[in-house]
């Protein structure tokens, strides 16, 4: 089989089960484009790890194949992969110098002595450790010794490069600052990375597309701000970020939207995702900062009304608790400075508006 397109990496009908019944993996099916930066995101157990060991080599599927760059990698051992690999908890050499860690998967390539201190310089160059590598990994901090791990990933010029939480360890400062560190690094390469974590800014602050993982199966794969601004299911919806459920009966169902009738008997106009049929017993999802407070009598179709719990400071903005009509508690973002919001006391009623194609509708 050859590469269609742009396609470097692809899961074909891959399962595995680790037991002989409960499938970890369901008919996975999932192209990686040369060069992208593509994050397995989900919860544990939701698969994602499974899929990066089966690509590394650390696992074999039960059914199905992967192909890298044209090629099976079935029954390919992982060091004949030409794969990088960087872990959550390092797995350096810690009777060696970083240097001589970084030198290690060069030896076993059988590299000459010379080409291997070319490699290793360019290597520690690109993470910013060219003063450090006479050091032993005790030495370093968390955040230098997942710089070398990444170095020794990259310094045999893998095709892809695979990491599985690697700033799982770090505190958020420095996880944050790293994130940037890996972003940049990956544009400036032009490599292959694929990324797992269940840390969702994580994955929306690097990657050129998200594959969100739940049961075994890819729930959605796109593009982050797609993933944010229009998830297609209620598992997304809830996993992806912040957001607020409304529960209801659809009441008129048109195309794309619908009336969605709340508890209390307020009708709101939403996107219809789910395509549920009236009668329907319905969750509609809507993100904090999508909401609006209004004053007084408003003529908009959509607005709830409901009470204030209280503020949450936040900095940069403040958070509005709410509850609604029989629902469970709405928090509503306010930009810092925005009228009306910081008035708002406990107890008092409030009504929240929104635009129809922010509340989006799930069965």
């Amino acid at each position: 089989m050859q590469s269609q397109g742009n396609t470097f990496v692809s899961f074909r009908s891959v399962r595995k089960t680790y037991d002989g019944e409960t499938l970890v993996v369901k008919d996975l099916n999932l192209d990686i484009q040369k060069g992208e930066f593509l994050t397995l995101l989900g919860p544990s157990g939701s698969g994602k790890t499974t899929c990066l060991m089966m690509l590394a080599g650390f696992e074999y599927p039960t059914e199905g194949e992967i192909w890298l760059d044209g090629q099976l990698l079935n029954r390919i051992p992982p060091h004949k992969r030409n794969i990088g690999m960087v872990f959550q908890n390092y797995a350096l050499f810690p009777h060696l110098t970083v240097e001589e860690n970084l030198e290690y998967p060069l030896k076993v390539r059988k590299m000459p002595v010379d080409e291997r201190g070319k490699r290793i310089k360019r290597a520690l160059g690109m993470v910013n450790m060219e003063k450090l590598g006479k050091r032993m990994p005790g030495q370093l901090s968390g955040g230098q010794q997942q710089r070398v791990a990444l170095a020794r990933a990259l310094v045999f010029n893998p095709k892809l490069v695979l990491m599985d939480e690697p700033l799982g360890a770090l505190d958020k400062q420095l996880r944050e600052h790293m994130q940037l560190e890996l972003k940049a690094l990956h544009e400036s390469l032009g490599l292959t990375f694929v990324y797992v974590t269940h840390d969702q800014s994580e994955a929306l602050t690097m990657s050129d597309r998200v594959a969100v993982f739940d049961q075994g199966i890819i729930q959605q794969l796109d593009k982050v701000d797609s993933l944010y601004e229009s998830p297609t299911n209620l598992f997304v919806a809830n996993f992806i970020g912040d957001s607020n459920t409304v529960r209801g009966t659809v009441v008129n169902a048109d195309g794309e939207y619908c009336n969605l009738q709340i508890s209390d008997g307020t009708t709101v106009r939403a996107r219809n995702v789910g395509r549920l049929n009236v009668g329907s017993k319905a969750t509609g999802v809507i993100r904090p900062e999508r909401l609006s407070i209004v004053n007084g009598n408003v003529s908009s179709e959509n607005v709830i009304n409901g009470e204030s719990l209280g503020m949450i400071y936040f900095g940069d903005h403040v958070r509005l608790r709410c509850r609604l009509p029989d629902q469970g508690e709405c928090i509503v973002k306010v930009p810092l400075g925005q009228d009306g919001a910081a008035h708002i006391q406990p107890g008092s009623r409030i009504n929240l508006a929104f635009h129809e194609d922010h509340l989006r509708i799930f069965g």
